[in-house]
């Protein structure tokens, strides 16, 4: 891995980066684990409300069987060179039960409301417990940025502070 002319980022910087990274992008790797049949991992669109990642799957899908089994997940920024990894418990809302404003939040993002599908969807929520970035090696020493869902950052304690 290259690291020639690499700044390291502090972490208010790696907290910013992150939470920007989150409100821009549109997919997140989601791994899930099963005890009989071990790790699943799958792409998913999701959408971030401040304080929770939220994310649509068929109600019958291996990753919406795996969360009611086991709630602990993983979540991945899709950049090898921008690391971001999320982990947390998983929250199942049927997509006749899902909050409206969270329902509509990610209809909005993507153009698509799965409670209109025919088929049965599951909205996954997830509050980051801890949230790990790094750019590099020169990142790796520090790369925790929230433990037990407390942002590391000075003035910034809570998932759900606002953004900006």
């Amino acid at each position: 891995m290259e690291t020639t002319g690499m700044v390291r980022r502090d972490t208010a910087q790696r907290t910013r980066d992150v939470l920007e990274r989150l409100v821009a992008e549109r997919d997140v790797w989601v791994s899930t684990g099963h005890p009989d049949h071990g790790p699943h991992q799958v792409p998913l669109w999701f959408m971030w409300d401040g304080r929770a990642v939220w994310m649509c799957t068929g109600a019958t899908s291996v990753t919406a069987r795996n969360v009611h089994i086991e709630p602990r997940v993983r979540l991945a920024q899709p950049d090898s060179n921008d690391v971001v990894l999320l982990q947390g418990q998983a929250e199942c809302y049927p997509d006749q039960e899902v909050p409206r404003d969270a329902a509509e939040a990610f209809a909005d993002k993507f153009g698509w409301d799965p409670r209109k599908e025919e088929g049965s969807f599951l909205y996954v929520r997830v509050v980051p417990t801890t949230v790990r970035a790094w750019r590099g090696e020169p990142e790796l020493r520090g790369r925790v940025i929230m433990r037990d869902g407390m942002w590391l950052e000075q003035g910034r304690p809570s998932p759900e502070a606002p953004l900006s």
